[in-house]
């Protein structure tokens, strides 16, 4: 005999009904899956599909374990006080049916509010978005939202839409009788059917995201933090609320001196904050672990304990409170800049960031140590980390393994200790002599090992090529222009090797083929060998700088008469020097 038992149930709703369970709040209506990103036009042929009596889908709810004593999502006041059901899957649908019929505002994917109007054309039973022109026709009604939220009777708003009408244009009988129909029948949508599959509450966040994405049709993908944020919302609602008025403020530069989250290296989503937090907090790299945490499960008997959690939220308020903490947030950025990152730009891994600011909150917060000797020690380990790539296979189970090895650490010393330990365990010199050169054999744009070059270069006080300016002024991201000040210059020009009979893309845009110059100079440049552009310009310099820019830029003598391989091989020798050296000055 068979085991396997069906982890659900099916249950039929009408739309009136879903609505008044949400009002109530026994069905949870949680962002699970970010903030409402459905345009308007989308929403417009949901509302369609539903008045042709189209099917729009199934939703996926999963029964709530939530104890009495939980906050409730949002500000209303709600008669029950945690919801029996969360749901997974139909969010946005249900967000746009409930933003429509209740007159609700929505927060866009930038965190604004915004209004969902949906116009409907009862003479021919059209929707659409609403926009100048439709709001100007009395044929239109300009947002549907007023039928359910005026109060007034279906008999009224028909007569007074037809009313309204004859003032403008003349109806006849028929006229008039088709319009109070498609009017009848768009407000017969509260009648619309739904069938809910609601899952046990037995089952683990790893099947419910399972099952999501077997049933999901649009490929959507339902992670751990989706689940933890469902948590927040159900639990600790204000929590949730601030992690993403951060998350909004991170992409608007404030106005005067007003302080704020606003940086040029990262535009957070609050799953992305919440995870840091949950590094600081648990010393977990795996949300998946944390989410049964917070769930207040005992690992040993698999009960709910509510007392259990709400001991773990305190710990993740507290740890989430040092998370946005503006002057942590921005000393963190310092100590990138201080190893050479200027910018996002430089950045090709959100997942070495993250992890790195969670490392800096651990230095000072459980830590205490200096600022200083912190800014160092997190600095050298970005450049370290976004360099070999530690964070991009498998980023949670390093990160798991990186926290549970500094778990048992008593001091400052001893962490930064760790840190330079598994430095120096993977940058020996064959790390630098032989790897990282051919790490360099490469045409990706956005190699982590070109950045780590730039920032070196910007860390050892280079010139840009050909220029009496710095990189690491160039690469200011506050300056704002038509052009970049820096552009990437193909040292042998890509129509000059195609000319040669370099045909292979990928071979004329290695890497070792690039420099940071000015953009005037790299126009000036345009298709030009190097052996004839190269001495056009060395006019300009004296030996002094003309080799100290060399040397910074990993270009050796004579390179302009190089053949195009034999350049290749000797710069990307050059190049991990370059990136040796930068990092070096960290210590």
């Amino acid at each position: 005999m068979s085991d396997l038992k069906t982890c659900f149930k099916r249950v039929d709703y009408d739309l009136s009904s879903l609505l008044h369970f949400i009002d109530v709040g026994d069905i949870g209506l949680p962002d699970i899956q970010r903030p409402f990103v459905w345009k308007n036009a989308k929403v417009r042929d949901l509302f369609d599909s539903m008045y042709r009596g189209f099917p729009v889908g199934y939703l996926l709810f999963w029964e709530n374990v939530a104890q009495n004593g939980s906050k409730q999502i949002g500000t209303d006041n709600k008669q029950r006080e945690v919801p029996a059901r969360l749901i997974v899957d139909g969010q946005q649908r249900l967000t746009s049916l409930y933003a429509v019929f209740r007159g609700k505002t929505v927060l866009d994917a930038n965190y604004v509010e915004r209004q969902i109007e949906i116009a409907f054309r009862p003479r021919d039973g059209k929707f659409d978005v609403a926009d100048a022109a439709i709001r100007r026709d009395p044929e239109w009604i300009p947002n549907i939202s007023d039928l359910w939220c005026s109060g007034a009777s279906s008999w009224r708003m028909v007569n007074n839409f037809i009313a309204k009408l004859e003032e403008k244009t003349a109806l006849s009988e028929e006229d008039e009788e088709r319009i109070a129909h498609n009017l009848d029948r768009l407000f017969d949508l509260q009648k619309y059917p739904f069938t809910a599959l609601e899952i046990a509450q037995s089952v683990d966040e790893e099947q419910v995201a399972d099952i999501f994405v077997r049933i999901n049709s649009e490929g959507v993908t339902l992670n751990q933090a989706d689940f933890i944020l469902t948590l927040l919302s159900v639990f600790w609602d204000e929590g949730r609320a601030q992690l993403e008025r951060f998350c909004r403020d991170a992409r608007v530069p404030s106005k005067g001196w007003a302080a704020s989250p606003y940086n040029h290296f990262l535009e957070p989503d609050p799953d992305q904050l919440l995870r840091v937090a949950v590094a600081l907090a648990f010393n977990r790299g795996r949300l998946k672990s944390v989410y049964q945490i917070l769930r207040g499960k005992d690992p040993e008997t698999n009960e709910y304990d509510a007392e259990r959690r709400t001991q773990q939220f305190e710990r993740l308020k507290v740890a989430q409170e040092q998370v946005l903490d503006i002057t942590h947030w921005h000393q963190f950025f310092k100590a990138l800049i201080g190893a050479g990152f200027r910018s996002g730009e430089l950045v090709s891994s959100n997942n070495a960031l993250l992890f790195a600011y969670a490392f800096y909150l651990i230095g000072r917060v459980r830590f205490d140590i200096s600022e200083h000797s912190l800014q160092k020690a997190i600095g050298r380990w970005f450049f370290f980390s976004t360099l070999t790539g530690r964070y991009t296979s498998s980023p949670e189970t390093v990160m798991d393994g990186d926290l549970a090895r500094i778990r048992s650490l008593q001091t400052g010393d001893a962490f930064v200790s760790w840190l330079d330990s598994e430095m120096a365990s993977v940058l020996t010199n064959d790390f630098w002599q032989i790897t990282l050169p051919t790490e360099f054999d490469s045409s990706s744009a956005r190699n982590p090992q070109l950045f780590a070059f730039f920032a070196a270069q910007s860390r050892l006080g280079a010139p840009a090529l050909f220029s009496d300016r710095s990189v690491a002024d160039m690469l200011d991201p506050t300056v704002k222009a038509k052009k970049k000040a820096l552009e990437r210059h193909h040292l042998f020009p890509k129509a000059w090797l195609e000319a040669q009979g370099v045909v292979d893309q990928r071979t004329r845009n290695q890497m070792a083929n690039y420099a940071l110059v000015e953009w005037p100079d790299n126009i000036d440049i345009s298709n030009k060998a190097p052996d004839v552009y190269v001495p056009e310009i060395r006019s300009r310099f004296d030996e002094n700088d003309w080799q100290r820019m060399l040397y910074l830029h990993a270009l050796p003598h004579g390179w302009e008469n190089m053949a195009y391989d034999q350049f290749l091989d000797k710069r990307r020798e050059a190049m991990a020097q370059i990136v040796r050296e930068g990092f070096e000055k960290l210590s």
